[in-house]
């Protein structure tokens, strides 16, 4: 069985694209998706996106939709990987200046091996896991963010924070709770002189 989402802004706008119907799987909502993007603003053209727990594709085939230049979507489920392999051909029969690719991969194991930085880097894990913490680590560790580069997080409202005990590492540059859902954009704090 498989469920719909909508592209709400820029070139595939108003698109309702199939989604896997997998457990875990939960779409960012019409709403915080604009509230994100409305966030992001025009900074998001021609950027560099990882969208590192891919799931729907809903962050990452938005920020494509609104002129990202490359959308890289992780997802472990194989089944989620290939309706997003679909979604992305079906998506990319119109011309479109995006290149985007989707990886069936667990990207903990990814991030670590790639010599790719990316301008902004979707955290958005199954709630009430360790997988936000771990990425923000990763991230972090492995120096992913390009220069000036930003981190969207989001997280369950009532699970621990993943930024408790990494302040030093992340400044909060706008943050937003949405019913259940704690919405954050995060920089890299600045070096310790």
């Amino acid at each position: 069985m498989a469920s719909r989402i909508r592209i709400i802004g820029g070139q595939w706008g108003g698109r309702r694209l199939t989604v896997a119907d997998r457990p875990g799987l939960r779409p960012s909502g019409d709403r915080s998706r604009e509230t994100l993007f409305n966030w992001l603003g025009p900074g998001l053209a021609g950027s560099r996106c990882l969208d590192a727990f891919a799931g729907t594709g809903a962050l990452g085939l938005e920020a494509a939709s609104r002129g990202a230049g490359e959308v890289v979507l992780i997802e472990r489920d194989r089944r989620a990987a290939g309706v997003l392999r679909e979604t992305v051909s079906t998506l990319q029969s119109d011309p479109v200046e995006c290149r985007i690719r989707v990886l069936s991969s667990d990207s903990l194991k990814w991030m670590p091996a790639s010599t790719e930085s990316f301008d902004l880097i979707f955290i958005d894990p199954p709630f009430n896991t360790d997988l936000a913490c771990r990425a923000l680590d990763s991230i972090r560790d492995n120096e992913l963010l390009a220069a000036g580069g930003r981190v969207y997080l989001e997280t369950g409202l009532r699970e621990p924070d993943p930024l408790a005990g990494r302040e030093s590492d992340w400044e909060i540059e706008r943050d937003k709770v949405m019913g259940e859902v704690k919405m954050r954009v995060l920089r890299p704090a600045p070096s310790p002189v």
